[in-house]
């Protein structure tokens, strides 16, 4: 593996590499009755893990591409034009004549929320499509493990590890969702992190007691995994551990807030994170000093996007 460059204090560089979609998001006023309708609001956003983190990055001030599919249609022109809007390099690939994914989001009285996904276009993305002049001057690769699943994307994904670490890039890796990291299984899904080998993993405490289970060396199991483990736990705040840290985990509260919405929080942290930690590194601040700090500026942009309403896209 090529020695990582230091990063450059201003500004990051970070290539985001994932899924660009629309989401349709369905908010019933009262609980869902079978075989009838109930008021509500359905809205439509711009989603995909990967565009959400790749737009607050931008927003925080990092140099910020998104290498993504979508389709030859009015979501897939809607989605770009909204994401460069917010100061994002889009690198959008066209994949035949295959539409632009889009998930169905049902959101529940406090905030809470059900998917199903149609990720169409957002999984035809190959490695054949990538430009290494795209990660020549990357600080950090980041990727949602959807990236690594399926294919072609799952190979597009690998790909951009290598490119990324032959640039002598970092790696950060979320984990994103439960049911389809475990689809082939536990072993399966330990086995596609530790071929990443991320320098950061991130992960809500569901996703990550799915990997590493629970009990007294849960911790160590999670550490095999990647040298720093941050666990999101919503309104319970964040845990950070660290191999050969001083302490190894070290917990950092938040204060809770009336979530209007939390789709994209999660995102949104490891947006505020990732600038974060980068911003520490460049200006050699202690690891454990840098790492409360991201973890402090994750949860404050988790909370931004959680606060006020999401932009709704208009499609043209």
């Amino acid at each position: 593996m090529p020695t990582l460059r230091r990063i450059r204090p201003h500004p990051a560089q970070v290539i985001v590499l994932g899924d660009l979609m629309l989401d349709v998001v369905l908010a019933p006023a009262h609980p869902l009755r079978l075989g009838t309708d109930v008021p509500g609001r359905v809205t439509i956003h711009q989603g995909g893990s990967a565009a959400n983190t790749a737009r607050w990055l931008a927003w925080l001030g990092t140099r910020t591409q998104l290498v993504c599919a979508v389709g030859r249609d009015a979501p897939g022109r809607a989605l770009v034009a909204a994401v460069r809007s917010d100061g994002v390099t889009v690198r959008a690939i066209h994949p035949g004549t295959t539409r632009t994914g889009r998930i169905g989001v049902v959101v529940t009285a406090g905030g809470e929320r059900s998917f199903v996904a149609d990720r169409a276009a957002a999984d035809r993305l190959a490695s054949s499509d990538l430009r290494p002049g795209w990660f020549a001057s990357v600080d950090l690769l980041h990727l949602p493990v959807y990236s690594l699943l399926g294919e072609p994307l799952g190979l597009a994904g690998r790909a951009a590890v290598a490119l990324a670490r032959a640039a002598g890039a970092l790696i950060s890796l979320d984990l994103a969702s439960v049911g389809p990291l475990l689809a082939d299984g536990q072993d399966a899904a330990r086995g596609r992190i530790r071929e990443v080998a991320p320098d950061l993993l991130l992960a809500t405490a569901t996703e990550l007691r799915a990997i590493s289970g629970t009990g007294t060396h849960a911790d160590e199991r999670a550490l095999a995994l990647a040298p720093i483990v941050v666990v999101k736990r919503g309104a319970d705040g964040v845990s950070v551990l660290a191999r050969g840290g001083s302490p190894a985990r070290f917990d950092v509260a938040t204060r809770p807030i009336a979530a209007i919405d939390t789709t994209g929080a999660g995102d949104a942290f490891d947006a505020g994170f990732i600038a974060e930690w980068l911003a520490s590194r460049a200006v050699g601040r202690s690891p454990t000093v840098g790492l409360r700090r991201a973890a402090v500026a994750g949860n404050r942009i988790a909370t931004r996007q959680i606060s006020v309403p999401r932009r709704e896209l208009r499609l043209v």
